[in-house]
């Protein structure tokens, strides 16, 4: 009243257990306040802050590199219960119309990990007939009493959704009390549900195809060590042959012969390593991208020509010994085309989304630059047609995009983009 100036501020009533937003104006005469009753809106702010914690936190969970598949799930079911304020949170698997409790972070004795019933006998039951969420506020109040699934578990809250792997049923993602629930769940909590669900079909899915994978990888290596064995053999005894009728006689038939055996061996090692390179990635670690560049420019033949690293310590997402050989086959292609004294340089791009190997040799032509990586392309007489092909085999491998321009004074350039950086690269003068 003395300096007659406004104000504003909140203030919580224990009185009326409510929260107002108070306006106060002065005047020559005395005071207006009015008050407004803040505490719906409060209380959604507080929902809308909670639930963005929660979705934050499952984002931290998911993307943890560190922690295993079950680590992540246990921890996801405790979230769950948590931001649902539930004591319940488990995963089922069904199978032949029976509920086997795979992982779960419960209270209830009929929940744990190990447990199983007849489907019939379960929430989920009908959890698997709905393309939607089921959920359940008060199980007595909708009609739940009489049905089995209440006599067994006697659960009064309930929210579940299906699980799918490769779009087949796997079972169900649930929370769930005994006690019933005084509000119905929020959009927001059914949201969090639902990405749950989604989350655990796609890991599930991940876990399979590595699974596969991995079978695939052990029939490859089977048949790979017989198919090498089996070509190997004879042609180790055509090269012995031809040794000891060289040894015996000097004949301008035996060099041709030699070239040939040496040919088919290189073949044989990059039809190999075509197929084995080839397949998906299953582990990627952190990669130091000019270490590796090094160490295989090291394996090279490369006599007087030259590398140069534009590299300041990145480290990329990579299988080490794939990019180690994608780089070998780059730095082998540039020396082959682009003769023994040809300059490399390896850097990164100018966008910073992966990385590039430029030469100064001859170049490739914009016609040929389509073919430059189908299998058995090749314009050296000596080469296999192979080597490109692996470099394009490893990248696809990994998930990236290769692509092959006009290097530095008029060379070839193999651009590698959606490479993934540990850190944001400082990209290189390109």
């Amino acid at each position: 009243m003395e300096s007659q100036e406004q104000t504003a501020f909140d203030a919580y009533y224990e009185p009326l257990g409510a929260w107002f937003d108070v306006r106060m104006f002065p005047s020559d005469t005395g005071l207006s306040i009015h008050l407004r009753d803040t505490t719906d809106r409060r209380g959604i702010e507080r929902r809308q802050e909670r639930s963005l914690r929660a979705i934050q936190r499952l984002y931290a969970v998911s993307s943890d590199r560190d922690r295993s598949l079950e680590a992540k799930l246990e921890a996801m079911l405790e979230l769950g219960c948590e931001y649902l304020d539930v004591p319940n949170g488990f995963l089922t698997h069904i199978e032949a119309g029976t509920q086997h409790i795979e992982a779960a972070h419960a209270t209830h004795p009929g929940l744990q990990p190990g447990e199983s019933c007849s489907l019939a006998e379960a929430y989920c039951k009908r959890t698997v007939e709905l393309d939607r969420l089921l959920t359940v506020v008060d199980a007595a109040a909708e009609g739940w009493e009489g049905e089995p699934a209440y006599e067994r578990f006697g659960l009064g809250t309930y929210v579940g959704g299906r699980v799918e792997v490769d779009g087949e049923l796997y079972g169900t993602l649930c929370f769930a009390d005994t006690a019933a629930r005084e509000d119905p769940f929020t959009d927001l909590q059914r949201t969090f549900v639902e990405l749950l669900t989604r989350w655990v079909s796609y890991e599930f899915e991940r876990r399979q195809a590595k699974s596969q994978l991995r079978r695939e990888r052990d029939r490859f290596e089977e048949f790979a060590s017989v198919v090498s064995h089996d070509l190997r053999n004879p042609l180790n005894t055509a090269t012995g042959h031809l040794d000891l009728l060289a040894a015996e006689c000097d004949s301008d038939h035996l060099e041709p012969v030699d070239r040939s055996l040496s040919r088919m061996e290189a073949l044989i090692e990059d039809l190999l390593t075509l197929a084995r390179d080839g397949m998906s990635v299953e582990e990627l670690t952190d990669v130091d991208l000019a270490e590796t560049a090094r160490d295989a420019w090291a394996t090279v033949e490369t006599t007087d020509a030259e590398s140069v690293v534009d590299l300041d310590g990145d480290s990329i997402r990579a299988d080490g010994s794939r990019l180690r050989q994608l780089l070998e086959n780059l730095f082998r292609n540039a020396v082959e085309h682009g003769g023994t004294d040809v300059t490399v340089r390896i850097g990164v791009l100018a966008d910073g989304s992966g990385f590039y190997v430029a030469d100064d040799g001859p170049g490739i032509p914009e016609s040929e630059r389509e073919r430059v990586f189908e299998t058995g392309h090749t314009t050296n007489e000596e080469g296999t047609g192979f080597g490109l092909a692996i470099v394009a085999e490893i990248a696809s491998a990994h998930g990236w995009d290769v692509t092959v321009t006009e290097g530095f004074e008029g060379g070839a350039r193999f651009e590698f983009a959606g490479v993934e950086f540990v850190e944001t690269p400082s990209p290189s003068d390109d």
